[in-house]
């Protein structure tokens, strides 16, 4: 059942409203006759804005409950106290917007972009009729995203102190520098969420689920973790790493030059359960063949590394850049690839004899979000492997073994 339209919003027929986002669309291109959209405390309830572009509009306390905003573009607008419950706001650009003291109880903000949002307390004015008159009434009150749906959303560095999320699914979303200081998230589901540098300080996080997500540098400081899942978390790096007593730079200098020399210098390395975070870059370097499963290499430069027939199975390459990386033949069975960038990588078969060669293994790999546009992954493995939100435009796929 519809409930009755609130006093304090202001209905809005639906040539009005277009010919308010037309007047928007000239104003954005600078064109003649163009005018900043203003629909502050309008009702815009279950109205269709689909893909439209609405950046930098003044949408402070509108209702938008139940609208369609996937695709939308509303970078820089103003949508403070604006309340967003169970809105349609897939894949919606949000950098930027001034979100505090909205609602969003309930909305789908799955894939969206929203980075340096601000989800803070907000006041909020509220217009009441009363004798004939119009008064208006101030209630404070912080962002609400309870029960909202923002997995695979890129929070990066978005201003969240005191935000209530109850219950709210983060699932593989960019929380990096976030600011959540005192924000309510019980039974947040957070797994696999990059939450590096974030500050959490006096945050609830009771039943929280963080399976799998990246702490490195956040201050829990004060945080309430009761009942929390922190099962397989990412925590900070080791500032140096040392095998037998061993730089690893320099036992992987040994395995180049093995690589280098066809097997006459040097020697194969196995290196598994190693973090190579301090090295901060393998970009360019020939490791061929490189035994190294349940290692970490999340968010590593490896553009054009040599990889070929390496052995990465259930390693972390989460935010990697693997931009024309080699990784023919390799074994990448439950390998985490979230967000990494496989742009142009070389995915196909490894020829090891005439008539012989051994295929890429993604089977059960996580390539959630990854990007493998233009990359080759021909004849590769993919079986039960999770490609949801990966760009694969341009991915050539000939013979690869999908499910399905």
């Amino acid at each position: 059942m519809t409930s009755t339209l609130p006093q304090h919003h202001t209905p809005l027929d639906a040539s009005s409203l277009r010919e308010a986002v037309d007047a928007h669309q000239r104003y954005i291109a600078g064109r003649a006759g163009g005018r900043r959209l203003s629909l502050t405390y309008a009702d815009l309830s279950n109205c269709d804005l689909e893909g439209m572009d609405l950046r930098e509009a003044d949408l402070a306390g509108a209702c938008l409950s139940g609208a369609h905003l996937a695709g939308a573009n509303l970078s820089r607008a103003i949508l403070f106290g604006a309340d967003l419950r169970e809105a349609d706001m897939r894949r919606i650009n949000l950098k930027r917007a001034d979100l505090r003291g909205a609602c969003l109880r309930g909305a789908n903000l799955a894939q969206a972009e929203m980075a340096g949002c601000d989800l803070r307390e907000g006041r909020i004015a509220l217009q009441d009729k009363l004798d004939g008159f119009r008064v208006l009434r101030h209630e404070q009150r912080p962002g609400e995203l309870n029960y909202a749906i923002l997995s695979g959303a890129n929070l990066t560095g978005a201003l969240m102190s005191g935000t209530v999320a109850t219950a709210s699914d983060f699932t593989e979303a960019v929380l990096a520098g976030a600011r959540l200081a005192g924000a309510r998230l019980m039974r947040a589901v957070l797994d696999g969420a990059d939450l590096s540098n974030a500050d959490l300080g006096g945050a609830d996080l009771t039943g929280a689920s963080m399976r799998r997500a990246v702490l490195s540098g956040v201050n829990l400081e004060h945080a309430r973790l009761d009942e929390a899942d922190l099962t397989a978390v990412l925590r900070g790096p080791p500032p140096l790493v040392y095998i037998d007593d061993r730089p690893l730079d320099l036992i992987l200098t040994e395995h180049e030059a093995y690589c280098d020399s066809h097997g006459v210098r040097g020697r194969v390395l196995n290196l598994p359960e190693v973090d190579f975070r301090p090295l901060r870059t393998l970009a360019g370097r020939r490791l061929t063949a490189l035994i190294a499963p349940q290692s970490i290499f999340f968010g590593l430069d490896l553009r054009k590394v040599q990889l070929q027939g390496a052995d990465l199975s259930g390693s972390d390459l989460r935010g990697a850049d693997l931009r024309e990386a080699d990784l023919r033949g390799a074994k990448l069975v439950d390998t985490q690839f979230g967000r990494a960038d496989l742009r142009g990588a070389q995915l196909g078969p490894l020829t090891i004899g005439q008539g012989r060669y051994v295929r890429t293994d993604f089977s059960r790999a996580g390539l959630r979000n990854a990007d493998l546009r233009g990359a080759s992954a021909v004849r590769a493995r993919f079986l039960e492997c999770d490609l949801e939100f990966a760009r694969l435009d341009g991915c050539n796929l000939q013979h690869a073994e999908l499910e399905g």
